[in-house]
């Protein structure tokens, strides 16, 4: 009998993971997979577990970006170097259904924990592989972190000004790389469910944000011409960018066709003759214009407070926003409204999170358990594992675990 909508369980229950991971691309993916109702073992080292808990105090004391990443999990803390503590992850994988790791390059082969060889082993496994660069080819052993693969794929040469290149304020190599992660493991365990096999998958962070490169690479490839930075502004289509208000706010407007900028220049701007001027009726002549045609659209939203001109602009049909601080979003009142915020448990005390943006009406809640604290599961997974007392306070004893 198949169960009424409201009774149908998280789509991960009864999946187990496995993750040997470090900072953020394997942390987000398998966090994702925890907030879908997998149950997520995470191992980390003895010696300060995940580095990064260590990158800041911004959250009551706590890293932001661990609390971000780590929710629901279990930690074990091990020295894998350590043949006893490597033994403890090949048994805890022995009953996973999936494996994930981020070690550098290599370090997962080194301690036969990469994807290749635990598949071997396990043929229902699903192991996940994350790198920089991708096992082969001649970049296959450099160092890759955030920034340095926004670089590497292009991605800071077309944010910015035209004066300036910036990254991303955001890891967006990271976490390419981690939604990626994520949906190979929910495809690979899809394809568990009709064949009966797991298998490797791999990732790298290269080119998932490659791939999300896709206009300005497409642009670049087939038109001969890399798009140019133009800050907030878009390369292509005038007016697209944000204007200051009286009130000291920013409204960003998008206008998309021609229909659009008359409705605008009548209705917002106040200048209707503007509309079919011919400098300003096309597209391609606002563009070849951009400096008068902001000059228009600045002067006009200058003159009105950021409320009224965003009342304005939503009036006449013209798409816009408020160019927010990340303080502003935590109080954003479509979030608010659609009550996306709940508190998740954490070492020292509730934190506010938000919802995972993957929305399954009428089944159960996601499942955002508490923050971690290194090792807290460490001894309930060893005796998990069939270890005994006197074993486990060996590992101790020897720091193998912690």
């Amino acid at each position: 009998m198949i169960p009424s909508v409201d009774q149908l369980p998280l789509p991960l229950e009864g999946i187990t993971v496995v993750a040997v991971e470090q900072a953020v691309s394997a942390p987000f993916a398998t966090r994702q997979l925890a907030d879908l109702g997998a149950r997520v073992i995470k191992v980390e080292r003895v010696d300060g577990g995940d580095f990064a808990r260590g990158y800041d105090t911004a959250a009551a004391g706590l890293a932001s970006h661990f609390v971000w990443c780590n929710r629901g999990k279990e930690s074990i803390a091990l020295d894998l170097k350590n043949p006893r503590g490597l033994d403890v992850v090949r048994r805890l994988v022995a009953g996973a259904d999936v494996f994930v790791q981020n070690l550098a390059q290599g370090a997962a082969a080194r301690l036969g924990l990469d994807a290749a060889t635990l598949c071997a082993a396990h043929p229902r496994l699903v192991a996940v592989d994350i790198s920089g660069y991708g096992s082969s080819g001649p970049y296959a052993d450099k160092r890759a972190y955030d920034m340095l693969v926004q670089c590497e794929a292009g991605l800071v040469s077309v944010t910015g000004t035209p004066e300036q290149p910036v990254k991303a304020g955001i890891p967006a190599a990271d976490i390419a790389a981690a939604m990626y992660a994520f949906s190979g493991v929910l495809a690979a365990l899809v394809r568990r469910g009709t064949t009966g096999r797991g298998g490797p998958v791999e990732v790298s962070m290269l080119e998932a944000l490659a791939e999300w490169m896709g206009h300005p690479l497409h642009h670049a490839m087939h038109g001969g011409t890399p798009p140019a930075r133009t800050g907030l502004a878009h390369a292509v289509i005038a007016p697209y960018d944000a204007y200051a208000t009286a009130d000291g706010g920013r409204v960003l407007l998008s206008v998309q066709n021609d229909r659009e900028w008359r409705r605008l220049a009548e209705q917002v701007l106040d200048q209707p003759e503007a509309g079919t001027a011919p400098e300003y009726a096309t597209n391609a002549a606002r563009v070849a214009n951009r400096r008068r045609t902001d000059d228009l659209v600045a002067k006009a939203l200058g003159a009105l407070a950021t409320d009224e001109a965003l009342a304005r602009l939503e009036g006449a049909g013209i798409a816009c926003a408020r160019l927010r601080g990340v303080d502003e979003v935590a109080r954003h009142p479509q979030l608010a409204a659609r009550e996306r915020w709940r508190e998740v448990g954490t070492p020292v005390g509730p934190l506010r999170a938000l919802l995972p943006p993957i929305t399954l009406p009428g089944g159960s809640a996601p499942r955002m358990g508490d923050v971690p604290a290194l090792g807290q599961h460490t001894e309930a997974l060893l005796r998990a594992v069939g270890m005994t007392d006197d074993e486990i306070a060996a590992l101790r004893r020897d720091g193998v675990a912690a």
